[in-house]
């Protein structure tokens, strides 16, 4: 029998926990998606607009924004429609699509921090060389790379769990979830392969950790000695640094939690640790890039300047 004529749709159970607050949150969530929207997209536009800034470096900034953007539109406004909402149900198909996006934005974020890195890498360790290797075409390849090779692979995960068979449509979660979509098989002999390729993913990620850790040693063993490159680092590379740190230990928190955390858990922390990942980074990062390099920062407060004028 297909799953299409057992389940038509999901419960997001995660938001019950929330009935009492409910406007409370309501309130507190579309300011958050307010300031995301706001920061975000200051950065992507100033960019945009400005031809000085259409360097590797920016333009990496600016994939990390839009990569930002898209993550979180996956999930607040069909959180803060649950909100006012008395049913908390999703599609079935819906579920699928919201479980792609969450998956794809977080691997994506991975993705395009490693491709930084490898640019922090060029610029301070062989600067001559620099614009020679990453040309235009590289900068576009990778950034192709950063997107569609994680879409891809959660594509395939996403895939093998809509072929199950689910005996329950309960998710105890704010938000659709691949893993906890795959535990709700009526048989578990049937999500064998669904755990080799989950892994297999985490292995190809864990190689994107590897690479990023293996760069930024390099990059300090070259600026120990030099002042022109410890002032470059200072500048460039600690802004990446805060933003791969927020993003591995916001990740860190909801997967140990997903996999290894205790029911008895109030389910109010579990949903806090389940949406870190979409909350502080994309908050976090555009403002954090915005206020240390220092061409970004002018240009933004250049243009509050006029408006106010």
């Amino acid at each position: 029998m297909d799953n299409d004529s057992l389940i038509t749709f999901f419960v997001l159970s995660g938001i019950n926990e929330t009935k009492s607050q409910r406007f409370a949150i309501f309130s507190v969530t579309l300011l958050c998606y307010c300031v995301i929207l706001l920061v975000n997209i200051s950065v992507i536009v100033t960019i945009i607009l400005d031809k000085n800034r259409h360097e590797p470096m920016y333009i990496l900034l600016c994939t990390f924004c839009m990569n930002g953007l898209y993550g979180t539109t996956g999930f607040y406004p069909k959180f803060l429609w649950d909100l006012l909402s008395p049913v908390h149900v999703i599609p079935y198909a819906g579920c699928f699509v919201q479980a792609l996006v969450m998956y794809s934005f977080a691997c994506s974020d991975l993705s395009i921090l490693a491709v930084m890195a490898y640019d922090r890498y060029l610029a301070i360790c062989r600067p001559l060389q620099y614009h020679a290797i990453m040309s235009k075409q590289k900068l576009f390849h990778l950034v192709c790379f950063s997107w569609l090779t994680p879409f891809c692979i959660m594509a395939v995960n996403i895939f093998l769990a809509s072929r199950l068979q689910l005996c329950s449509s309960y998710i105890r979660r704010l938000f659709c979830v691949n893993w906890i979509i795959v535990q709700l098989a009526c048989s578990s002999a049937e999500t064998t392969i669904n755990s080799i390729i989950a892994y297999i993913t985490i292995i190809i990620y864990a190689f994107h950790g590897f690479f990023i850790i293996g760069s930024y040693m390099h990059l300090i063993k070259t600026c120990v000695n030099s002042v022109e490159n410890r002032a470059k680092f200072m500048q460039t590379c600690v802004p990446h640094l805060t933003s791969l740190i927020t993003f591995l230990v916001t990740i860190l928190f909801d997967v140990m939690n997903m996999r290894f955390g205790s029911k008895d858990l109030p389910q109010t922390l579990q949903n806090f640790l389940a949406i870190e990942f979409l909350l502080i980074p994309p908050i976090m990062n555009p403002i954090i890039y915005g206020f240390k390099l220092t061409k970004i920062r002018n240009k933004i407060l250049g243009f509050i300047y006029l408006k106010i004028k």
